[in-house]
């Protein structure tokens, strides 16, 4: 596949001219991630009538009735219905709708990122959170629902940078450091600005030469030329323009987190506090849209189940694997959640949910 900004003789220009322009609505390019991103559970011993460990407490003590949306007791409850319980992040004290549309710094407190949330009672982490930044690091990926936090479900758009549905506000810290990736639309793919063409000729421009415009003026313009043709991209849209119109999007590039606060390690790759009774199942898209789960069925002879793709996932939520079914190769990309017919291919989406 060609990149993006390829030469005139090559699949770029040829795709600008035969490809109808690309709209705002959802179609392949876009996803939404499902996962649960687990926060601190209400305390058991709170809601029974006391908790020794009073303000020390690892748990949150806040009605759990009230969490669920069905304290008959309203108003008139003895319980706390404070949703702000929880932690109060140090360095978190300016807002801006979309951190990824400003230049100024927001710093974390020694992570390489901080996603939180903020009810008006001041922000909060979100516990997990390199959950979100794996799938923010995706360009398909333009929305993430979260579970089992102290506002129940919370859906975050990351074009937006808002929360759907709530009087939430989201934001995203960094370190200064994050590296960022540009990608544009390309027959219904996202397309890497600089990435190798299959004669592994590089684009005429790479991210690092976009990015280093935005910095200096996020509501500017970036414009460059393939042969006779001038191309630019406007910040303010996030469209590229030339003879059509394409979708824009800045990812960051995924980075493992090192250490916590105070200098706790984090294994990002491992999701901690899984709530009783749930387990990540990992399914593949049908031809009829119907999604069906990875499994030894009769007669497949398939060599992996979601057990297998799930431990090697959680060694490196960027990797891939290659298994077989009936004597068909096929590879797992889970940096892209797509599943290729290394014969024919074709490919397929996956996904991961929790069950």
């Amino acid at each position: 596949m060609a990149s993006v900004g390829q030469s005139e003789e090559g699949n770029f220009s040829e795709s600008e001219s035969n490809v109808s322009e690309e709209s705002d609505s959802e179609d392949s390019s876009d996803l939404e991630a499902d996962c649960q991103v687990y926060t601190k559970e209400p305390c058991k011993y709170y809601n029974s009538g006391g908790c020794r460990d009073g303000g020390s407490c690892s748990y949150l003590h806040i009605c759990k009735y009230y969490l669920s949306g069905n304290c008959r007791y309203g108003s008139n409850c003895k319980l706390n219905h404070n949703k702000s319980g929880g932690r109060q992040s140090s360095g978190a004290s300016s807002w801006a709708l979309d951190e990824s549309t400003s230049n100024g710094p927001k710093l974390t407190d020694g992570r390489y990122y901080q996603w939180q949330l903020n009810d008006g009672s001041g922000w909060k982490d979100v516990d997990n959170d390199h959950v979100l930044e794996a799938q923010y690091s995706l360009p398909h990926t333009k929305s993430i629902k979260i579970y089992n936090t102290p506002y129940g479900a919370v859906s975050v758009d990351f074009n937006r940078m808002r929360v759907q549905g709530k009087r939430l506000k989201v934001r995203r810290l960094d370190d200064g450091n994050t590296v960022w990736i540009w990608y544009c639309t390309l027959q219904r793919k996202w397309m890497k600005y600089g990435a190798k063409d299959s004669k592994g000729k590089p684009g005429p421009v790479n991210s690092s030469d976009i990015e280093k415009e935005f910095q200096s003026n996020p509501t500017s313009s970036f414009t460059f030329s393939v042969g006779a043709q001038t191309y630019e991209i406007r910040f303010r849209e996030m469209r590229q323009v030339g003879k059509k119109k394409r979708k824009v999007t800045r990812r960051p590039e995924y980075r493992q987190q090192q250490q916590a606060a105070g200098g706790v390690f984090q294994a990002a790759s491992v999701l901690q506090n899984l709530a009783v009774g749930s387990k990540p199942v990992w399914q593949f898209e049908g031809d009829s849209g119907r999604w069906h789960e990875f499994k030894d069925r009769r007669g497949n002879e398939c060599t992996v189940t979601s057990d297998d793709m799930e431990r090697k996932y959680q060694q490196n939520p960027r990797d891939s694997m290659i298994f077989t079914v009936k004597g068909h190769s096929y590879k797992l990309d889970f940096g892209a959640m797509i599943q290729t017919n290394l014969k024919t291919k074709r490919t397929r989406r996956i996904r991961r949910v929790m069950v």
